[in-house]
């Protein structure tokens, strides 16, 4: 590659022949029968660009896991631990309270495992955690998040009561340290091999990484010290106000300390039993305090300088981990659970300054080069078959709507006519039901003939063509789609008594739509 008038590469065979690529994974691809002996066995990955010289920063990168976090470890443990003592009845559903990544992980064991899932969640965690969870199947309560946490773990509780259901208790649940005593600690013992793991850092939420991967480092690597973040404004450990327990392990209370803060996963508004009893066993060297706005800084220049992509909750104990490698002794070796990708935080402040639309800078790239547009199709000769069904087609009904299958401009016309209760024929020429003799692209030809247009949608009122999506939406808007629509004879309900902007249902990306940012 090079400057103006670069010649352009293309790979050969002859290049290949002699290429090896550099940076290749060593592991063994295997066979699985099931998704959930994928869990675990997440990589090491060297920091090489962040970490400062003569110590060495690994993350360990929870996103490798099936659904992208650290609590696919603790939903398997949870429903396996609970299968083998009894407590979790086949066909039984599980409920449990999540700021979101517990509850994608649980989604996903329920269903390899058969069981269905519903996970109690506070409205003000990011709507693309509920979404995955709808996806894998799931049911999601939300919850007032004035509430807090402690509304959530109170709401689950009364679930499973009322409808005999398995709780989760992912806080006070043993099985949730068991299965990083399992797994996480040794696989970071495993990794490091012969080098000296010095210090480890994770944040709290459960405090189940916390005790399970303690107890092996305590056990098997006693000279490490071992670091535990929260958030600097909701500083629970450091107040050293202990939270009450009931028999079960749950909490009496909330904390007082607790304020919300930007790192979702992290500190709900109580101690959980669990990072209790890890502080009662003195499993905690060292507590860091990190705050929102640098824990979102740290993960973009975690994705920015060394490719890996992670959430606030990563950046956060990073964070901290880099700090403290600052002043570290030379040879040190850092071990940072990143707990999670940054995908599920797109809705949250991490991304707010994001652009979706381009930057200045990106415009001026844009305009260095002509835009040259694509050869068009061509289409068959206009030919009378093809006429005269799309002639009678549209006196057929009151309302056509030529279409492609999976346009969203014609999306947006049909989610604009279902709203004004307007009944509308639809015409998919790229189906397959007109695939032989290519008769979609003949009907295409023969449309294009009629009103000189080669876009979709094309929607004909009453037998005479009217336009497409954009259209439709302006016309409602001026006022002049209403009686083109009530003189063909299909306004019921006074059009549904829709009320809203139609640009609504325009697709988001376009940025001329004027409620992109809405």
């Amino acid at each position: 590659l090079g400057g103006a008038g670069a010649a352009r590469w293309m790979c050969k065979d002859s290049d290949t022949a002699a290429a090896e690529l550099v940076s290749r994974n060593a592991l063994p691809s295997l066979k699985h029968d099931s998704v959930l002996t994928t869990i675990g066995k997440t990589p090491l990955i060297r920091l090489q660009r962040m970490a400062p010289e003569g110590v060495d920063v690994y993350v360990k990168a929870e996103a490798f896991n099936p659904m992208g976090s650290v609590k696919d470890r603790l939903a398997l443990g949870i429903i396996e631990w609970a299968e083998a003592h009894g407590h979790l009845k086949p066909g039984q559903t599980v409920v449990e309270a999540s700021s979101g990544n517990t509850g994608i992980g649980l989604a996903m064991v329920c269903a390899a495992k058969g069981y269905p899932y519903v996970c109690v969640m506070a409205e003000s965690f990011s709507v693309e955690r509920r979404k995955l969870m709808r996806f894998l199947g799931a049911k999601v309560v939300l919850t007032n998040p004035a509430h807090k946490g402690t509304g959530m773990v109170i709401k689950s509780k009364e679930l499973a009561e009322k409808h005999g259901w398995f709780e989760a208790n992912q806080f006070a649940n043993e099985a949730n340290a068991w299965i990083h005593a399992q797994t996480t600690g040794p696989e970071l013992l495993e990794g490091m091999g012969e080098q000296k793991l010095t210090d480890f850092f994770c944040a709290w939420g459960t405090g189940g990484t916390l005790k399970g991967v303690a107890s092996v480092l305590r056990e098997r690597s006693p000279g490490t010290k071992i670091h535990v973040c929260e958030p600097d404004n909701a500083p629970l450990l450091l107040s050293n106000t202990q939270t009450e327990y009931n028999k079960e392990g749950r909490f009496e209370r909330p904390h007082a300390t607790w304020r919300p803060h930007l790192l979702q996963g992290w500190a709900p508004d109580f101690i959980p039993k669990l990072l209790q009893d890890a502080r009662d066993a003195g499993y905690i060297d060292q507590i860091h305090h990190v705050g929102g706005d640098v824990a979102m800084a740290t993960a973009r220049t975690l994705a920015q300088k060394e490719g890996i992509f992670s959430g606030t909750s990563g950046g956060g104990t990073l964070s901290a981990a880099l700090k403290f490698a600052e002043t570290a002794p030379k040879g040190s070796a850092i071990v940072v659970v990143v707990a999670d990708t940054g995908e599920r935080y797109l809705s949250t402040p991490l991304f707010g300054d994001i652009p979706a639309d381009m930057t200045e800078e990106e415009k001026e790239i844009a305009a260095s080069t002509p835009s040259e547009a694509p050869p068009a199709i061509s289409l068959p000769e206009v030919s009378e078959e093809a006429l005269t069904f799309v002639h009678a087609t549209n006196k057929k009904s009151k309302v056509v709507v030529w279409s492609l299958e999976y346009c969203e401009f014609c999306w947006t016309i049909f989610r604009l006519f279902d709203a004004l209760k307007v009944e509308y024929t639809v015409v998919n020429i790229d189906s397959f039901e007109y695939a032989k003799d290519d008769m979609g692209n003949k009907y295409r030809a023969a449309l294009s003939s009629v009103t000189g247009v080669n876009t979709f949608p094309q929607c004909f009122i009453g037998g005479e063509y009217f336009g497409g999506a954009a259209d439709a939406c302006m016309k409602w808007k001026t006022g002049d789609l209403q009686p083109l629509l009530e003189k063909a004879g299909v306004k019921k309900d006074d059009f549904g008594g829709y009320k809203g902007d139609p640009f609504e249902f325009l697709p988001k990306w376009m940025s001329q739509n004027p409620l992109r940012s809405k």
